[in-house]
């Protein structure tokens, strides 16, 4: 039943589109790279983002981070590292707090388009450990663009996962390498990770501006999270209010779905939030989000938001296409749709989804959902394909034991899931049965229900109440939330079917054939006739 499935393949470093390995030594594979060597174009880089970091030009900022480091590295440094920070540092005063922004990006810029050795890695883990320490005991007056300070706790959260990943292969491993991993055996320690994250939330005091700003005391969503009166820095703030999903996400590749929900009670889902602004941040938010609730049997509440943003997505996508994050945009709205995919096969719910992302997953999906319809070993292999394609790359947290004979673990999280996920599918394997007889009546005795299931009155009994159970789940405020398309009870040896009709938005359709009218206007209108 287990797939192949490999944590390198198509899953870390597709994330930043990363080329053919570079070797282990990726980040020094040309003999002819100086670190030392600083570039005009570079000195002027660093030069202008430390004046506009200096000024608090956000907008400035924004458009070299997003714009002239991304054409810089496309242009000199798609086979090399940007140069070290010491030779920049004299362009920028030696300033110690631009020179650890600057490494942050170094690093990143390595993971991306190289291949990080074991020691790089363990520097990039002391260079976070600097950087969130002047966050949260200095005097920070910075002001950075949103999608830098999400770029930071993403890349953070992101390079714990591939150091899990990295150190849980020991087979190929030379001496030196396996030395240094005794030498670093805290580096990126999952409980200094969590202890950073959650620092970051309670010092930035988020969770109590998201309260304050529930009673209208607080503009934080109006503004993005940044003040604009220039007084007070959103360094720690939006760091804070990052981190809340970053332990999502950590939690989430721990299979801890519980603690990860509600790290991010604090945010509301339902509404727009400072969460939307990044589509990085909106899009890992959800996916995470929907994929704690798939685990923890919340149907109805995971095909809701998978709705949203796939709609989101769907509508949008076209204006992210010179992103750096728009392959990984792509990426992730696949995965999505093969858990709503699951989602719908479990609990299906297809009036919760819009028309143009039901018509999506149809062309993508619809022969593999009729398969996993049927409850058998062609199912559960389907179910196996799609929860594999889609699920996070789970870690193991734990430091290796380095004794002989040295093997490789790092799929031994993601088998613990998937075996648990196929258990909870087997247990639905009748309920499948006991719907579709349902959905054909108002009312039908225990015995004829029996009779047509082929099974006796007491297992039948049984069955029942495993799908009143199955089709209930428990929602973040503890109250029991149904699942089901349908609902029943039995009174006097009779089940009487309840079944809850779609409320039929008529303006919503009305409104859709409007839209689509004035695009067909407007491409009209757009065509010059000779």
């Amino acid at each position: 039943m287990a797939s192949s499935y490999d944590y390198d393949d198509g899953s870390l470093e597709s994330r930043h589109g990363r080329p053919p390995s570079a070797g282990q030594g990726g980040a020094s594979t040309d003999l002819g790279y100086d670190p030392n060597f600083v570039p005009d174009s570079v000195k002027t880089f660093v030069v202008h983002l430390y004046r506009h970091i200096r000024e608090k030009n956000v907008y400035e900022i924004h458009q070299m981070y997003e714009g002239s480091f991304q054409r810089l590295s496309d242009r000199m440094f798609r086979d090399n590292p940007w140069p070290s920070v010491e030779a920049i540092a004299p362009y920028v005063d030696n300033d110690h707090v631009f020179c650890l922004l600057y490494r942050e990006m170094w690093f990143r810029h390595v993971y991306a388009r190289l291949s990080p050795t074991g020691r790089q890695r363990v520097e990039s883990w002391d260079n976070y450990c600097s950087l969130f320490g002047v966050v949260l005991h200095g005097v920070v007056n910075m002001q950075l663009p949103n999608q830098w300070l999400w770029d930071m706790v993403d890349e953070f959260v992101y390079q714990f996962q591939s150091y899990c990943q990295y150190r849980a292969k020991l087979k190929n491993k030379t001496e030196e390498e396996l030395q240094l991993l005794q030498q670093y055996d805290q580096a990126w320690n999952v409980y200094g990770v969590l202890n950073y994250l959650q620092a970051l939330v309670e010092k930035s005091a988020i969770t109590e501006i998201l309260e304050r700003e529930k009673e209208g005391l607080e503009q934080f969503t109006a503004t993005d999270g940044y003040d604009y009166e220039g007084g007070t820095s959103n360094v720690l703030k939006m760091l804070g209010y990052y981190s809340m999903i970053g332990l999502l996400r950590v939690h989430c590749l721990l299979g801890d779905y519980h603690t990860g929900l509600k790290c991010l009670a604090a945010i509301d889902i339902s509404q727009q939030g400072v969460y939307n602004v990044v589509i990085g941040s909106h899009i890992s938010t959800i996916y995470h989000y929907g994929f704690a609730n798939l685990m923890l049997r919340r149907y109805v509440e995971a095909i809701r938001e998978f709705n949203k943003i796939l709609l989101y997505i769907l509508k949008y996508k076209q204006y992210h296409q010179k992103s750096p994050q728009y392959d990984q945009i792509l990426k992730k709205n696949e995965q999505m749709y093969a858990l709503l995919a699951i989602c719908l096969c479990l609990c299906p719910q297809i009036n919760l989804v819009e028309e143009n992302v039901n018509s999506q997953l149809r062309d993508k999906y619809n022969e593999k959902m009729t398969k996993m319809l049927r409850y058998d070993d062609e199912a559960y292999a389907v179910y196996d394909e799609l929860f594999t394609y889609a699920c996070p790359k789970f870690i193991t947290p734990s430091a290796p034991v380095l004794e002989e004979p040295l093997t490789n673990y790092n799929q031994d999280a993601y088998r613990l899931q998937l075996k648990l996920f196929l258990y909870e599918v087997k247990q639905q394997q009748l309920l499948s049965g006991v719907r579709s007889f349902l959905k054909l009546y108002s009312t039908i005795s225990i015995g004829k229900l029996a009779a047509y299931m082929e099974v006796d009155e007491p297992t039948l009994r049984t069955i029942l109440m495993t799908y009143k159970h199955k089709m209930h789940a428990v929602d973040s405020d503890g109250k029991v939330i149904p699942n089901a398309d349908l609902d029943f009870y039995i009174s006097e040896d009779i089940v009487h079917v309840v079944e809850s009709k779609p409320i039929k938005h008529y303006g919503d359709y009305f409104l859709r054939q409007v839209l689509k009218f004035e695009e067909m206007i407007s491409e009209l209108e757009r065509i010059k006739l000779d």
